[in-house]
């Protein structure tokens, strides 16, 4: 079975290195890795790692998200698609754990994400000090030791690292274009993977590290995409979704907002200081 694997970049070439440096110590290579860079122009100069790379411009003031994976995915020439964050470097067994489990059965694949502190990455890597320093999210549950383990709730999907055929992927009809900017569009793939008769899991061994960098709490930085990509989802599901930024926007008095209301109103934008005031300390890894 090939493999690509997908990744989206928009001004993170320090990331991308490390993540190419991740590929290139696997124990089975992917066949390609294809880069959505939603940027003006690709990555120069990109070093050699047994792997060939492809890029692929996907232009877009505001980030467009779903449509650079779409791009990605179409492009793509492998039988399995591995989507890794530009955030995250792949433990050695990563692709042939996802690869394993692609073959096995049809679903999507989850790995597991260990969240890193500044400084964690060092040139070589070091992977027994990054499984040493990395935490895991702790709104996840834990990783099965071995094999996979089913997730009924679908709602856990999230897109840092993720695999399926790209078969199923054309049967969920990728993501929806219409989520422009941040959020939304992982939780609407989510929502529609039941109905398609897609089962989600837990893939033991299939390890990320995910290279620091600053948080904000809430994010206010991306207010007005996550409005607009709440209602979008409302309006397509009927219920809402990122509702616990929802909830700290309305408790600043940003939006008129329940989890029981059918609409959203935005009372005000956030100022310059607020935004500031929401960045987080660097110890703080994840939101």
């Amino acid at each position: 079975m090939t493999v690509s694997v997908l990744t989206l970049i928009r001004n993170r070439r320090f990331q991308l290195l490390n993540l190419l440096k991740g590929l290139a110590a696997q124990n089975r290579k992917p066949d390609e890795l294809v880069i959505a860079c939603m940027q003006a122009v690709e990555e120069p100069d990109l070093p050699e790692i047994g792997v060939p790379i492809r890029q692929l411009l996907v232009p877009g003031e505001a980030l467009p998200l779903a449509r650079a994976r779409n791009v990605a995915a179409r492009e793509a020439k492998g039988e399995t698609l591995v989507f890794l964050d530009i955030d995250c470097i792949a433990s050695p067994p990563l692709i042939e754990r996802f690869e394993a489990a692609c073959q096995g059965r049809e679903g999507l694949f989850l790995g597991e994400v260990l969240y890193l502190p500044g400084g964690a990455v060092t040139d070589p890597l070091d992977f027994d000090t990054l499984d040493a320093l990395g935490v895991p999210h702790p709104s996840k549950p834990p990783m099965p030791l071995r094999g996979l383990r089913r997730e009924p709730e679908t709602g856990e999907f999230w897109g840092l690292s993720f695999a399926l055929k790209k078969l199923v992927w054309d049967r969920l009809g990728g993501m929806d274009e219409s989520f422009v900017g941040y959020g939304g569009e992982e939780t609407d793939l989510a929502a529609r993977l039941d109905p398609a008769g897609v089962p989600l899991y837990w893939t033991a061994g299939a390890r990320a590290y995910h290279q620091h960098h600053v948080v904000h709490m809430p994010p206010l930085q991306h207010f007005d995409a996550i409005i607009a990509n709440a209602r979008r989802f409302h309006a397509k599901h009927g219920r809402w979704c990122m509702d616990y930024w929802l909830g700290q926007f309305a408790e600043r008095g940003l939006i008129a907002w329940s989890s029981k209301a059918e609409t959203l109103t935005a009372l005000r934008s956030p100022t310059s200081a607020e935004i500031v005031a929401a960045r987080q300390p660097e110890t703080v890894r994840f939101s």
